[in-house]
């Protein structure tokens, strides 16, 4: 999933990013599981089983210090682009973040010219706050990313 070009690209994948460094993300989900609560679950379609990609909330300690709070994500394998699971499991996880981690307002970062997950960010009742140039992981170039905000009911 994470070597299609255009999650790459989504994503702002470094060139040199490779399979050790998605050893080590994934590493760091489970601990971020352990350590918060927080993460991201594996999507997978229900008559398959098949992989479709991951959805969840982030609670990093990687993040920039100015970073606003719990953020729901989802990254999907281009394949499955359009079906509506990143709206689904988004939902999951909203709905995760305020019933069981008892948040008052939910965060969702997006690149500034990904319209593919602004489109979900507005489907999930998120609503743009404010744009920021930032580097969310320390491989990353800065770059110019949306925060979006949803409150809790």
């Amino acid at each position: 999933m994470e070597n299609s070009p255009e999650v790459r690209a989504g994503l702002l994948t470094p060139d040199d990013f490779g399979q050790p460094d998605a050893s080590y993300k994934m590493a760091a989900w489970l601990g971020q599981w352990e350590l918060r609560g927080t993460g991201h679950w594996a999507v997978e379609e229900k008559e398959t089983g098949q992989f479709v990609g991951s959805v969840g909330l982030n609670q990093s300690e990687v993040t920039p210090l100015d970073w606003p709070g719990v953020e729901v994500g989802w990254t999907l394998h281009p394949n499955h682009w359009g079906c509506g699971y990143a709206t689904e499991a988004g939902a999951a996880a909203v709905k995760y973040g305020f019933d069981k981690l008892g948040e008052s307002r939910l965060f969702s970062c997006i690149v500034a010219d990904n319209s593919r997950s602004q489109a979900v960010a507005q489907r999930l009742g998120f609503e743009l706050i404010t744009e920021k140039t930032m580097s969310l992981l320390p491989a990353q170039p800065a770059q110019t990313h949306q925060i979006w905000a949803l409150d809790a009911n």
